[in-house]
């Protein structure tokens, strides 16, 4: 996925979940979209180095959203939760991602479960089991190049697994997919010590019969690629 339109700077602070207020390489201060609802632990200390871009778009309040972020000075991060979906998708496309292969057509945001759910990637083949792939995105990095997921207490990620069990049991493929555009990151774990509750019904869905993969990325101020798979350890 290429980032066209990026420029450069240092956070200042993060602040009301959406907003974060940057300096310029030039000196100038911008207010610009953090597009990421989460708690971005790790990912949002003052001083860190930023990339930014511009929208283009005159009509929006925040013209630059926050893209990139350095953490601790030498790995890169994308923070921009909404490319999750799309990272993957193009990596599935490109035949990057193994597991989610054969298959002919891929809908984004179809209805199912009993709970309200819309399930991020449904992938379709003739003569193939429905594959139901729901993605997660992952930048809590901690000791030891791991991964930690959730970085906040998730209702909703726990209905997504509860969602894909169904899935399952109903006699489809159902996948959960750890995104993980952070290069410091070697493997993923559930954050049992964040959410002790979603760690548990990982374990239990995987179980029955959920599969878990996880996926790295190569990151540039210019570029996100999902590149390489990376270990679960659950």
């Amino acid at each position: 996925m290429q980032l066209e339109n990026m420029q450069s700077g240092r956070l200042i602070k993060r602040y009301k979940r959406f907003l974060a207020d940057i300096e310029l390489d030039d000196g100038r201060q911008l207010t610009v979209h953090c597009p990421n609802t989460g708690s971005m632990k790790n990912c949002a200390d003052p001083g860190s180095e930023v990339w930014i871009q511009d929208s283009g778009n005159l009509k929006r309040k925040y013209l630059f959203g926050w893209e990139l972020v350095q953490v601790e000075g030498r790995f890169w991060a994308c923070i921009n939760t909404g490319r999750a979906n799309a990272l993957i998708r193009e990596a599935i496309e490109t035949g990057v991602i193994r597991e989610l292969q054969g298959y002919d057509q891929i809908r984004q945001e179809v209805k199912y479960g009993d709970e309200s759910s819309r399930i991020d990637l449904l992938l379709d083949a003739s003569q193939r089991s429905l594959c139901y792939v729901e993605i997660k995105n992952v930048t809590l990095l901690e000791p030891g190049g791991i991964g930690a997921f959730p970085d906040a207490v998730t209702t909703r990620g726990a209905k997504h697994l509860r969602e894909l069990m169904l899935m399952v049991a109903q006699g489809h493929r159902a996948v959960l997919i750890f995104c993980v555009p952070h290069t410091g990151i070697q493997q993923v774990r559930p954050a049992d010590h964040i959410d002790p509750a979603y760690g548990q019904l990982l374990r239990q869905a995987v179980t029955a019969g959920v599969e878990v993969y996880a996926y790295g990325a190569t990151i540039t101020p210019q570029q996100v690629t999902i590149s390489h798979s990376l270990p679960v350890k659950l």
